[in-house]
């Protein structure tokens, strides 16, 4: 069975070299203006200056601002899964779970906790607001669950884990308690929160170990 080919990525096929380095640099500068200033906040006279381009180039790459929005997450959300590489590739252990998560704190403390998540940031604000925007988060949500969901499962299928374990349920709570908990730090200026979280639900799957 073959994958769908997205309008987005037939068009990005059909680009000459300098034309993908052009999209790819109007993605870049829209994605820090938005992260920065929002959806909202960001026009497309912001995201010209910024990427040095004309707004016609921005409406031949997108068609319009929505356009440009859903590109900037996929943009976001194929950044935030290779930062977490290899690590998110092999999330079959709860030793793997915890570095993992770890590794997320560490980069919060890094930042000063300030930012958020670029991914949750964006779906906190278009998630009510623009329907074709809250199905792209959703995709992108489901693409950083499904490798938990992987790695949940390897460990089930080697008898590490309780067959009563719902491993769909425990990997979407422990993504609940990244984004839920990078919002608490993020708000309180400190990584507790968020370590708090997702300490709690790994501590919840070790329960389903078998002893």
């Amino acid at each position: 069975m073959t994958t769908p080919v997205k309008p987005e990525q037939q068009q990005k096929r059909r680009l000459t070299a300098p034309g993908r380095k052009t999209r790819e640099r109007i993605v870049e500068a829209a994605a820090e203006l938005m992260f920065r200033h929002g959806a909202g906040g960001t026009s497309i006279p912001d995201v010209q200056a910024a990427a040095g381009v004309s707004a016609s180039q921005i409406y031949h790459y997108f068609g319009d601002k929505q356009g440009l929005v859903l590109a900037v997450v996929d943009h976001q959300t194929d950044a935030k899964i290779a930062q977490q590489r290899p690590l998110l590739d092999n999330l079959d252990s709860i030793e793997a779970l915890r570095e993992w998560c770890d590794g997320a704190g560490d980069r919060l403390d890094a930042a000063g906790c300030e930012g958020g998540c670029e991914i949750g940031s964006l779906a906190s604000e278009l998630a009510d607001r623009d329907q074709s925007a809250r199905t792209g988060l959703a995709a992108a949500f489901d693409r950083w669950e499904a490798p938990i969901r992987s790695g949940l499962a390897r460990m089930q299928a080697r008898g590490e884990l309780s067959p009563s374990a719902d491993t769909d349920a425990l990997a979407t709570a422990l993504l609940a308690a990244v984004q839920g908990g990078m919002l608490l730090s993020q708000v309180r200026r400190s990584s507790t929160a968020y370590r708090q979280a997702v300490s709690s639900v790994i501590d919840h799957v070790e329960s389903h170990l078998v002893r």
